[in-house]
């Protein structure tokens, strides 16, 4: 799938500083950030490769705040530059950001506006995403996360036209890629499209990696909620909700579960989510409409009563403001995308009688719906594109407190 950036003209004709090297990297590192994470940018632009054929960066490990710098497991790294060693880079990596609910430091922030402003390339990893986007840098643009926070990266930031789906987005100056893996892939591309896809492939031998992967993080997209709330009490709350999503139930259900009031109830969940009850439980219905639409031949009218909407009426309403795309529209869509070979293959299973079936059982082609998969784990897929116009579900916040998607990217 061929690059196409979506940068504005402005972004386009912005010009490195004098100051700046293209061939310097700098990683901001804050405290309490994942080490898996950080440690992504620092082996692909910190690590002499040049005997393979990998043309060297020089980097900077630039501290976004006082250390010691304490990351997962206890560790406590120092970073050898603070943040005026960023005037030097031509590139800035932000990886994972320690926590969505938590405001990143402004002097950082700063720095990263006039490194944008200066021209350099600014690039957020997973949850660096929040990072980028606290600073200013992704108004107007499409971006991307780990799929389970970006409904709260649409809803907190809503001039950001969040794609939950991409592996990660190409906008020119400014780069964000979902979880984890995700990251190796986004720096690959860097490596790309600054040397080649030879020097790209060189480095993905090294690290025992694909050059590419195909698709996105759609296959992963699930019901779950951030990790902070596995602790939490309302987390059996939460597994109840998501195993009954079939049944009409609100907000105040949920609440009377968690022996809250309403008003506390929606207090708590968002405190540990950073979205609204309400909200969340909506978009699970609707990932859960995603789900039967594309897995099963049932009608739009058999999906909502599925997946516990009122009508048919309020499953399109929602889905529409959500996908901005009709359920009918969506799954057409969906079909005339999928690979030839599974296409083949849904020929095939038709040809000797067998049907579609419901959502949780091996879907088309005998392919069964994956299990949530940890926030850690590795996303088999990759996409290049930014945000694209059509029936992708970026998501922006609307008024009625559901996200919603932006007429183009």
């Amino acid at each position: 799938m061929s690059h196409d950036s979506t940068a504005a003209p402005e972004a386009a004709a912005r010009k490195l500083s004098g100051r700046r090297r293209k061939e310097i990297v700098a990683v901001l590192l804050f405290s309490g950030g994942p080490i898996f994470e950080s440690s992504i940018p620092l082996s692909v632009f910190g690590v002499d490769r040049q005997d393979a054929g990998v043309p060297r960066y020089r980097l900077l490990v630039c501290g976004g705040e006082d250390g010691p710098l304490r990351t997962t497991g206890g560790l406590e790294l120092t970073a050898p530059h603070g943040l005026e060693a960023i005037s030097r880079a031509g590139t800035v990596v932000v990886p994972a950001w320690r926590s969505i609910t938590s405001p990143p430091p402004q002097d950082a922030l700063d720095a990263l506006r006039r490194a944008h402003e200066e021209g350099a390339r600014i690039v957020g990893l997973c949850t660096g995403a929040f990072v980028l986007a606290a600073a200013g840098l992704l108004d107007g643009r499409p971006a991307t996360t780990h799929w389970m926070y970006a409904p709260t990266l649409a809803k907190r930031y809503p001039s950001v036209h969040v794609d939950p789906r991409e592996l990660f987005v190409d906008d020119g100056d400014v780069l964000t890629s979902a979880g984890t893996a995700a990251g190796i892939d986004l720096c690959l591309h860097i490596v790309r499209t600054d040397h080649g896809n030879e020097a790209a492939g060189a480095l993905a031998r090294r690290l025992v990696v694909p050059p590419r992967r195909s698709g996105g993080q759609e296959r992963y997209l699930d019901r779950s909620l951030p990790e902070e709330i596995g602790a939490d009490p309302l987390a059996e709350v939460v597994a109840w909700a998501l195993e009954h999503l079939h049944e009409q139930f609100d907000v105040e259900t949920l609440a009377a579960r968690a022996y809250m009031s309403r008003r506390t109830f929606d207090r708590r969940f968002r405190s540990l989510t950073g979205s609204a009850p309400l909200q969340w439980l909506i978009t699970q219905r609707v990932l859960q409409a995603q789900r039967l639409l594309e897995t099963s031949d049932y009608s739009v009218d058999e999906v909502a009563g599925r997946c516990g909407f009122r009508s048919p009426v309020a499953l399109r309403g929602h889905f529409r403001r959500q996908l901005g795309s009709s359920p009918a529209a969506y799954r057409a869509a969906y079909r005339a995308r999928r690979p030839q070979a599974d296409r083949r293959q849904d020929s095939e299973a038709a040809a000797h009688g067998q049907g579609p079936v419901p959502s949780g059982q091996p879907g088309h082609a005998g392919h069964p719906v994956p299990p949530a998969p940890h926030p850690d784990s590795p996303l088999p897929h990759q996409s290049r594109r930014p945000a694209a116009a059509g029936v992708g579900p970026s998501l922006t916040a609307s008024g009625s407190g559901v996200p919603g998607q932006r007429t183009a990217p």
